[in-house]
Protein backbone atom coordinates (compact mmCIF):
# COMPACT_ATOMS: atom_id res chain seq x y z
CA UNK A 1 0.00 0.00 0.00
CA UNK A 2 3.08 2.53 1.05
CA UNK A 3 5.29 1.29 -2.20
CA UNK A 4 3.79 4.79 -4.02
CA UNK A 5 6.04 6.83 -1.17
CA UNK A 6 8.74 5.45 -3.64
CA UNK A 7 7.75 6.58 -7.08
CA UNK A 8 9.57 9.77 -8.57
CA UNK A 9 7.06 12.16 -7.73
CA UNK A 10 6.23 11.18 -4.40
CA UNK A 11 10.45 11.12 -3.81
CA UNK A 12 10.77 14.65 -5.53
CA UNK A 13 8.05 15.69 -2.39
CA UNK A 14 9.68 14.33 0.27
CA UNK A 15 13.03 16.10 -0.71
CA UNK A 16 11.01 19.15 -0.99
CA UNK A 17 9.75 18.95 2.77
CA UNK A 18 13.01 18.00 4.06
CA UNK A 19 14.70 20.77 2.94
CA UNK A 20 12.02 23.66 3.70
CA UNK A 21 12.08 22.27 7.54
CA UNK A 22 15.63 23.58 8.07
CA UNK A 23 15.28 26.37 6.33
CA UNK A 24 12.33 27.46 8.62
CA UNK A 25 14.50 26.24 11.58
CA UNK A 26 17.12 29.08 10.38
CA UNK A 27 15.23 31.45 9.89
CA UNK A 28 13.10 31.43 12.67
CA UNK A 29 16.29 30.93 14.92
CA UNK A 30 17.57 34.24 12.53
CA UNK A 31 14.18 35.94 13.69
CA UNK A 32 14.70 35.06 16.98
CA UNK A 33 18.66 36.22 17.41
CA UNK A 34 17.20 39.66 15.67
CA UNK A 35 14.58 39.99 18.57
CA UNK A 36 17.29 39.54 21.10
CA UNK A 37 19.39 42.04 19.32
CA UNK A 38 16.68 44.47 19.25
CA UNK A 39 15.01 44.23 22.29
CA UNK A 40 18.58 44.63 24.13
CA UNK A 41 19.54 47.43 21.83
CA UNK A 42 15.93 48.95 22.70
CA UNK A 43 16.32 48.84 26.71
CA UNK A 44 19.85 49.94 26.47
CA UNK A 45 18.87 52.92 24.55
CA UNK A 46 15.50 54.06 26.64
CA UNK A 47 17.85 53.41 30.21
CA UNK A 48 20.75 55.58 28.60
CA UNK A 49 17.70 58.50 27.65
CA UNK A 50 16.16 58.29 31.19
CA UNK A 51 19.33 58.36 32.89
CA UNK A 52 20.62 61.60 34.39
CA UNK A 53 22.87 63.64 32.21
CA UNK A 54 27.01 63.32 33.25
CA UNK A 55 29.63 65.35 31.98
CA UNK A 56 30.75 64.67 28.40
CA UNK A 57 34.53 63.99 29.53
CA UNK A 58 33.42 61.09 31.31
CA UNK A 59 32.26 59.04 28.12
CA UNK A 60 34.15 60.77 25.27
CA UNK A 61 36.93 62.74 24.68
CA UNK A 62 39.25 64.10 21.90
CA UNK A 63 41.17 60.67 22.01
CA UNK A 64 38.46 58.60 23.28
CA UNK A 65 35.68 58.19 20.83
CA UNK A 66 31.79 57.47 21.90
CA UNK A 67 31.10 53.91 22.29
CA UNK A 68 28.00 52.55 20.99
CA UNK A 69 26.58 51.32 23.93
CA UNK A 70 26.38 55.02 25.62
CA UNK A 71 24.61 56.07 22.25
CA UNK A 72 21.57 58.71 23.46
CA UNK A 73 23.19 59.11 27.20
CA UNK A 74 22.38 62.26 28.48
CA UNK A 75 25.48 64.77 28.75
CA UNK A 76 26.45 68.47 29.62
CA UNK A 77 29.41 70.39 28.41
CA UNK A 78 29.53 74.09 28.90
CA UNK A 79 31.73 76.29 26.60
CA UNK A 80 31.78 79.08 23.78
CA UNK A 81 29.48 78.25 20.06
CA UNK A 82 31.95 78.83 17.23
CA UNK A 83 29.61 80.54 14.02
CA UNK A 84 32.77 80.36 12.16
CA UNK A 85 32.63 77.25 11.53
CA UNK A 86 29.20 76.00 11.58
CA UNK A 87 27.81 73.51 9.29
CA UNK A 88 24.59 72.15 8.02
CA UNK A 89 23.79 68.74 7.42
CA UNK A 90 21.73 67.84 4.37
CA UNK A 91 18.96 65.20 3.83
CA UNK A 92 17.46 65.53 7.14
CA UNK A 93 13.42 65.19 6.63
CA UNK A 94 11.87 65.96 9.95
CA UNK A 95 8.48 65.26 10.58
CA UNK A 96 7.52 64.84 6.63
CA UNK A 97 9.37 67.69 5.17
CA UNK A 98 12.78 68.08 3.89
CA UNK A 99 15.89 70.41 5.64
CA UNK A 100 18.91 70.13 7.73
CA UNK A 101 20.56 69.74 10.97
CA UNK A 102 22.26 72.88 12.40
CA UNK A 103 26.06 71.91 13.69
CA UNK A 104 28.09 74.23 15.78
CA UNK A 105 30.82 73.20 17.35
CA UNK A 106 30.93 74.37 20.95
CA UNK A 107 34.68 75.09 22.22
CA UNK A 108 35.34 74.49 25.92
CA UNK A 109 37.30 76.28 28.38
CA UNK A 110 39.85 73.57 27.68
CA UNK A 111 40.62 74.84 24.08
CA UNK A 112 38.62 71.54 22.66
CA UNK A 113 35.36 71.50 20.96
CA UNK A 114 32.57 69.01 20.43
CA UNK A 115 30.11 69.57 17.53
CA UNK A 116 26.55 70.26 19.13
CA UNK A 117 23.40 69.11 16.52
CA UNK A 118 21.73 71.99 17.42
CA UNK A 119 18.17 71.01 15.68
CA UNK A 120 16.85 71.25 12.27
CA UNK A 121 15.52 73.83 9.67
CA UNK A 122 13.87 73.42 6.62
CA UNK A 123 15.20 73.24 3.39
CA UNK A 124 15.27 76.98 0.92
CA UNK A 125 12.64 76.95 -1.59
CA UNK A 126 15.09 75.27 -4.16
CA UNK A 127 18.07 73.06 -3.74
CA UNK A 128 20.32 75.59 -3.77
CA UNK A 129 18.80 78.31 -1.49
CA UNK A 130 20.41 78.00 1.79
CA UNK A 131 18.67 77.48 5.16
CA UNK A 132 17.59 80.27 7.36
CA UNK A 133 19.65 79.55 10.67
CA UNK A 134 19.17 81.13 13.74
CA UNK A 135 22.38 82.38 15.00
CA UNK A 136 23.63 80.39 18.46
CA UNK A 137 23.65 82.25 21.45
CA UNK A 138 26.83 84.74 22.17
CA UNK A 139 29.26 83.73 25.67
CA UNK A 140 29.34 81.45 27.91
CA UNK A 141 26.19 78.12 27.32
CA UNK A 142 25.85 75.06 29.17
CA UNK A 143 24.88 72.55 26.86
CA UNK A 144 22.31 69.27 27.92
CA UNK A 145 22.13 66.46 24.85
CA UNK A 146 22.42 62.94 23.82
CA UNK A 147 25.56 61.83 22.98
CA UNK A 148 25.77 60.27 19.69
CA UNK A 149 28.99 58.17 18.06
CA UNK A 150 30.10 59.80 14.99
CA UNK A 151 28.32 59.01 11.74
CA UNK A 152 29.36 57.02 8.97
CA UNK A 153 28.44 55.35 6.01
CA UNK A 154 27.67 52.24 7.20
CA UNK A 155 26.02 53.33 9.91
CA UNK A 156 23.97 56.15 8.71
CA UNK A 157 22.51 54.55 5.21
CA UNK A 158 23.93 57.69 3.56
CA UNK A 159 26.13 57.84 1.11
CA UNK A 160 29.01 60.36 1.35
CA UNK A 161 29.59 62.95 -1.60
CA UNK A 162 32.02 65.48 -2.61
CA UNK A 163 31.27 69.06 -4.18
CA UNK A 164 28.75 69.78 -1.60
CA UNK A 165 28.21 73.60 -1.72
CA UNK A 166 30.32 75.27 1.54
CA UNK A 167 29.49 75.20 4.57
CA UNK A 168 27.29 71.69 3.92
CA UNK A 169 28.28 68.18 4.61
CA UNK A 170 26.00 64.77 4.71
CA UNK A 171 27.35 62.46 7.25
CA UNK A 172 28.47 63.72 11.41
CA UNK A 173 31.60 62.59 11.27
CA UNK A 174 33.69 64.56 13.78
CA UNK A 175 37.26 63.03 12.25
CA UNK A 176 36.18 64.49 8.86
CA UNK A 177 35.30 67.49 10.38
CA UNK A 178 37.61 68.34 12.49
CA UNK A 179 40.39 68.07 9.89
CA UNK A 180 39.85 71.29 8.88
CA UNK A 181 39.05 72.88 12.24
CA UNK A 182 41.51 75.33 14.41
CA UNK A 183 40.96 73.14 17.66
CA UNK A 184 40.21 69.23 18.26
CA UNK A 185 37.55 67.45 18.11
CA UNK A 186 35.61 64.86 21.00
CA UNK A 187 35.14 62.00 18.57
CA UNK A 188 31.51 62.09 18.30
CA UNK A 189 28.68 64.77 18.88
CA UNK A 190 26.02 66.23 20.89
CA UNK A 191 22.13 65.98 19.86
CA UNK A 192 21.28 68.78 22.56
CA UNK A 193 18.12 68.81 24.38
CA UNK A 194 18.27 72.04 26.07
CA UNK A 195 20.34 75.29 26.78
CA UNK A 196 21.44 77.53 29.36
CA UNK A 197 20.90 80.37 28.89
CA UNK A 198 17.77 79.45 26.80
CA UNK A 199 18.57 81.80 23.21
CA UNK A 200 15.71 83.48 22.00
CA UNK A 201 15.47 81.76 18.65
CA UNK A 202 16.67 78.50 17.90
CA UNK A 203 16.27 75.58 15.37
CA UNK A 204 13.53 73.01 15.63
CA UNK A 205 14.49 70.48 18.49
CA UNK A 206 15.31 66.52 17.08
CA UNK A 207 12.94 64.38 18.42
CA UNK A 208 13.62 62.02 20.95
CA UNK A 209 14.50 58.60 19.06
CA UNK A 210 11.83 56.04 18.95
CA UNK A 211 12.80 52.89 20.16
CA UNK A 212 9.77 51.17 18.90
CA UNK A 213 8.49 47.74 19.95
CA UNK A 214 11.89 46.27 20.75
CA UNK A 215 12.10 43.59 18.02
CA UNK A 216 8.50 42.18 18.63
CA UNK A 217 7.76 42.23 14.89
CA UNK A 218 11.05 39.96 14.78
CA UNK A 219 9.62 37.74 17.62
CA UNK A 220 6.19 37.28 15.65
CA UNK A 221 8.07 36.09 12.17
CA UNK A 222 10.24 33.79 14.29
CA UNK A 223 7.16 32.36 15.69
CA UNK A 224 5.20 32.37 11.99
CA UNK A 225 8.61 30.71 10.36
CA UNK A 226 8.06 27.44 13.13
CA UNK A 227 4.75 27.34 12.59
CA UNK A 228 5.33 26.85 8.66
CA UNK A 229 7.27 24.12 10.01
CA UNK A 230 4.32 22.63 11.58
CA UNK A 231 2.17 23.29 8.83
CA UNK A 232 4.64 21.52 6.50
CA UNK A 233 5.07 18.50 8.37
CA UNK A 234 1.14 18.48 9.08
CA UNK A 235 0.36 19.02 5.16
CA UNK A 236 2.75 16.14 4.56
CA UNK A 237 1.50 13.74 6.23
CA UNK A 238 -2.05 14.62 4.89
CA UNK A 239 -1.24 14.37 1.40
CA UNK A 240 -0.04 10.65 2.45
CA UNK A 241 -2.79 10.03 4.43
CA UNK A 242 -5.67 11.08 1.75
CA UNK A 243 -3.11 9.28 -0.95
CA UNK A 244 -3.60 6.38 1.21
CA UNK A 245 -7.41 6.76 1.42
CA UNK A 246 -7.52 6.87 -2.54
CA UNK A 247 -5.75 4.04 -2.96
CA UNK A 248 -7.74 2.21 -0.90
CA UNK A 249 -10.87 3.19 -2.69
CA UNK A 250 -9.58 2.31 -5.69
CA UNK A 251 -8.68 -0.76 -4.24
CA UNK A 252 -12.26 -1.62 -2.60
CA UNK A 253 -13.89 -0.53 -5.77
CA UNK A 254 -11.80 -2.65 -8.33
CA UNK A 255 -12.64 -5.70 -5.53
CA UNK A 256 -16.25 -4.59 -5.61
CA UNK A 257 -16.83 -4.40 -9.64
CA UNK A 258 -14.74 -7.82 -10.11
CA UNK A 259 -17.05 -9.64 -7.82
CA UNK A 260 -20.08 -8.00 -9.60
CA UNK A 261 -18.57 -9.22 -12.34
CA UNK A 262 -18.00 -13.08 -11.30
CA UNK A 263 -21.38 -13.15 -10.00
CA UNK A 264 -22.50 -11.93 -13.44
CA UNK A 265 -20.71 -14.20 -15.22
CA UNK A 266 -22.12 -17.15 -13.20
Amino acid sequence: MYRFLFTPRWIALHVVVLLVIPAFVFLGQWQFGRFEERSANSERVTANIEAAPVPLDRLAAVDRPAKEEDRFRRVTVAGTYDPAHALVVRRRPQEGRNGYYVLTPLVTAGGTAVLVNRGWVPAGATADTPPEVPAPPTGQVTVTGRLRPSETEESSGLRNVSGLPPGQVLLINADAIGDGLPYRLVGGYVELTEQQPAPATAPAPVPEPDVGAGGGLNLAYGVQWWLFIGIAVVGWGLLIRREVAERKAQETHETAAAAEAETANN
